[in-house]
């Protein structure tokens, strides 16, 4: 028996087709825009947003920059219909002049983005849309109020609330499987028996947030090793190891590596509430655990140490350590942020620089961008929320106090010997 659902699909389908190859064949993307955001009619709508999507797709790379430099002027803000708006909203507020003055504060650009966003399928497709506005902006900036627009909207159709958490393990589908192979973004994963070595042993976890609009599209994933003690070796964890069943209940969960999947969601952040949600997650599972740890990279190190007057090779390994510890906690943007992309992010989720350690990181990668050093950031459960404020309110870095001595050596040495 064929179900409701198919059946709907499929007259949908045939309806599309028809008004695909009866309809707007020649119309340019500006002018299918123009006519999606004046219908009025469900199908139609959704015949044209299809329309649009499957043209820009197929368009090459200079025809897609015209479509988004004629979004970003001719789609723009009708600011002669905002003024209006405000001055009968300030004259009387009720709820028809509020309803006029949203509508007029929002550009004709996320108008169109919400009605293609209708049609079944299309978040990811808008996804992607963003990933080549992205890759636009440096040479033509002004593009850059297009997606103003697109990271407001996601941020509201990608908050926590629409995120799901999901299990990965060595049994999960074997799609998702080769995008965890894909998105791995901190530690290659070589092949699927390295894939194996982090998915199926029992002191080894990870998790993935999914959204019901991309469900076969992880966002963004955590891979995390239970053990003992707090790791200062990455090797160590990615090494072929015999099974886990018989050691002790762990007492540390490390989150090793954290990769963003989505290029075209650069900007929505997910990595606090997975770290939290994912931390609960383990809670529930392992009572015995007591730390959480992580072991990252230092991805901007070797091109801060090159500035200094010393060659790498010629420090060992506790002067590696002393100067990784000055540039985590003293180096800063000109925002007075710290320069340490990783660091900003786990700072700023409340988590504190526990430890440094030297030759950490043995691979190529790990050689080229911190000279094997990384860094374990300890979660202190009762301590996130105040250490984030200090974070974001006063720039208050939290960290050990053998890591804060070697940070103020270090930087008076570099001081003086300027």
């Amino acid at each position: 028996m064929v179900s409701l659902g198919a059946l709907l699909t499929n007259l949908f389908s045939q309806t599309t087709n028809w008004l695909n190859n009866e309809h707007r064949l020649d119309l340019s993307l500006p002018a299918l825009s123009e006519q999606l955001l004046s219908n009025k009619g469900e199908v139609t709508g959704l015949s044209l947003a299809q329309q649009i999507l499957d043209k820009f797709e197929s368009e090459t790379a200079e025809n897609q920059k015209a479509f988004f430099t004629t979004l970003a002027t001719d789609f723009d803000l009708d600011i002669t219909s905002l003024k209006d708006a405000l001055q009968t909203y300030q004259a009387g507020a009720d709820k028809a002049s509020y309803h006029a003055l949203m509508t007029a504060a929002s550009s004709r650009r996320q108008t169109l983005f919400k009605k293609l966003n209708e049609l079944p399928g299309a978040t990811q497709r808008l996804v992607n849309m963003r990933k080549t506005l992205l890759g636009l902006l440096a040479d033509t900036p002004e593009l850059a109020v297009i997606d103003q627009d697109l990271q407001h909207l996601f941020t509201s159709w990608f908050n926590r609330g629409f995120l799901v958490l999901q299990p990965i393990s060595w049994s999960s589908p074997a799609h998702i499987l080769e995008k965890i192979i894909a998105y791995e973004a901190v530690h290659a994963i070589e092949s699927w028996d390295d894939l194996r070595r982090r998915l199926q042993p029992r002191d080894r976890r990870c998790f993935a947030f999914f959204h019901p609009a991309m469900p076969d599209e992880p966002l963004i994933f955590v891979e995390i090793a239970l053990s003992q003690d707090i790791p200062d070796s990455i090797q160590a964890i990615l090494a072929d190891r015999p099974d886990a069943s018989e050691e002790a209940a762990p007492t540390t969960a490390t989150f090793y590596s954290i990769s963003n999947c989505q290029i075209g969601l650069a900007g929505i952040s997910f990595g606090n509430s997975l770290i939290k949600t994912v931390v609960a997650e383990l809670r529930r599972e392992f009572e015995s655990l007591t730390q959480f740890v992580t072991l990252s990279p230092l991805p901007q190190f070797a091109r801060w140490l090159s500035r200094q007057t010393q060659e790498a090779s010629d420090r060992d390994e506790a002067e590696l350590t002393a100067l990784a510890a000055c540039y985590l906690i003293h180096e800063k943007t000109a925002d007075g942020v710290p320069l340490d992309p990783v660091a900003r992010f786990h700072l700023g989720n409340g988590a504190l620089i526990h430890a440094l350690h030297a030759d950490a990181d043995t691979s190529e990668n790990g050689q080229s961008r911190s000279h094997g050093v990384m860094v374990n950031y300890l979660y202190d459960l009762k301590q996130l929320e105040a250490n984030h404020q200090k974070f974001v309110t006063d720039g208050d870095i939290a960290c050990s106090n053998k890591v804060k001595e070697k940070a103020d050596s270090t930087r008076t040495r570099l001081q003086n010997s300027d």
